[in-house]
């Protein structure tokens, strides 16, 4: 298969400008997406825009990650109602390097091969335009009624919104046209691809290129991702999933996919995994056979996992999974950094405790009666340890009356309590 027939079975294609799959076919070709460097970490949204450039390299052609430091600056007024905030350079510059780090995961980078990735920053560029220039070389080849007749200019310029639209949203298109134009001159980048949301700014840079070089350029774009419920894809209660270990753990990524629907399974499998088209049709046959084994959403977890975050994580998510449902060990907690135990743990009810007791010594009795209330008297809290009920760190407690110290601790702050098979309960040191 070509690039365009691996993207349509995969449903990834929404837009594709005529003469696009020809172009793609005759000859190796270069290019872009754009990627908004406003967080120093992508996030699970701007997956689709990196699967797609991974099977354009995986095609032969030449991938273009374009930071958009200078677009960045301003904001694109596609999909949004307001202004955004505005960054200053350094923060760019810092955002860009933790982005680039995160696309090598996905993107072969190296020089030597003919269709190496390369990363550009249309700062780099833009910053040296003077405002009469920008005007002069680029305005006069676009005319406004072709700028309004974008559907994202003419949502914002509808009466019902109050809040408007500035000249410089208003420009941004041109600003977006610019980096395709140059990117065709230096690069000979001959495709822009991104979102569909994006149609109407890629179509620009097309238009200019024909207009002001008389040159052929081309574009394409893929659906907007949506979830089977409504809801809205790659956003939970706490906020954007991050492709950054530190702001979403592994774990909490590799569950945010262990959870999508079965709908939504047999449409993310195909976007976000590399797996072929008989592995998939055979796993989606599996699955509804057996639904309630989950098989699609757990192969999805582990490939998705493994791609961004690698085959230790994706290790360590297992097992921190398996922890919460009854498995796991006084060691394997251990192993565990902090911000996964409490990811893991998250919701669970929590006793914060002074550190004098532990660093003492306290019988379990009363850590668990009066310094914590995790238990109403001590005459339960036999009974349940008799029965084999009661665990300290995933440890079954033998005797009520052994010695807790500091060296329980996991992480140097908590001690995991569990009362029967499901109700956990943490104990934590206050600082």
């Amino acid at each position: 298969m070509n690039f365009v027939e691996e993207l349509r079975w995969r449903g990834m294609i929404h837009d594709i400008m005529p003469g696009t799959e020809e172009q793609l076919d005759k000859e190796k070709t270069t290019g872009y997406i754009g990627f908004d460097p406003t967080a120093d970490s992508l996030h699970i949204g701007n997956l689709v825009g990196i699967m797609l450039l991974k099977h354009f390299q995986l095609k032969g052609h030449r991938p273009i990650v374009l930071i958009g430091g200078a677009t960045g600056m301003i904001g694109d007024p596609s999909g949004k109602s307001q202004e955004r905030k505005l960054l200053d350079e350094e923060t760019l510059r810092n955002n860009q390097e933790a982005i680039k780090k995160q696309l090598t995961r996905f993107l072969d980078f190296d020089p030597a091969k003919p269709n190496g990735a390369i990363l550009v920053n249309n700062y780099d560029w833009m910053k040296d335009y003077t405002f009469l220039e920008f005007i002069r070389d680029i305005g006069k080849h676009i005319t406004v009624n072709y700028m309004m007749a974008k559907e994202s200019v003419k949502k914002r310029l509808d009466p019902s919104n109050k809040s408007g639209m500035s000249f410089t949203e208003f420009s941004y298109q041109l600003v977006q046209g610019t980096d395709f134009l140059h990117l065709y001159e230096h690069y000979n980048c001959k495709l822009q691809m991104g979102g569909s949301d994006q149609w109407g700014n890629i179509v620009t840079g097309t238009e200019l290129i024909r207009r002001k070089l008389g040159g052929e350029a081309y574009a394409l774009t893929s659906p907007l991702i949506t979830k089977a419920d409504g809801g809205k894809f790659g956003k939970t209660e706490s906020g954007n999933i991050w492709l950054d270990p530190k702001r979403t753990s592994p774990y909490k990524f590799y569950q945010y996919w262990l959870n999508v629907s079965d709908e939504d399974a047999e449409k993310f499998i195909k976007i976000f995994t590399l797996l072929s088209r008989e592995e998939i049709e055979e796993l989606v046959r599996q699955h509804r056979e057996a639904p309630h084994h989950r098989l699609l959403q757990k192969r999805l977890a582990a490939e998705v996992t493994t791609l961004v975050h690698g085959r230790e994580a994706l290790e360590g998510a297992e097992e921190a999974s398996r922890i919460l449902f009854g498995k796991g060990t006084t060691e394997s907690l251990r192993n565990m950094d902090e911000n996964t135990f409490l990811d893991v743990f998250d919701g669970v009810p929590v006793c914060e405790i002074p550190p004098a007791p532990l660093e003492k010594g306290i019988p379990l009795s009363e850590l668990l009666t009066t310094h914590t209330g995790i238990f109403p008297s001590k005459g339960e809290l036999r009974r349940l340890v008799k029965g084999g009920g009661l665990s300290i760190n995933k440890t079954k407690v033998q005797d009520p009356e052994i010695t807790i110290t500091s060296q329980h601790l996991i992480n140097n702050r908590y001690i995991l309590v569990q009362k029967g098979k499901k109700n956990y309960y943490l104990i934590k040191l206050e600082k």
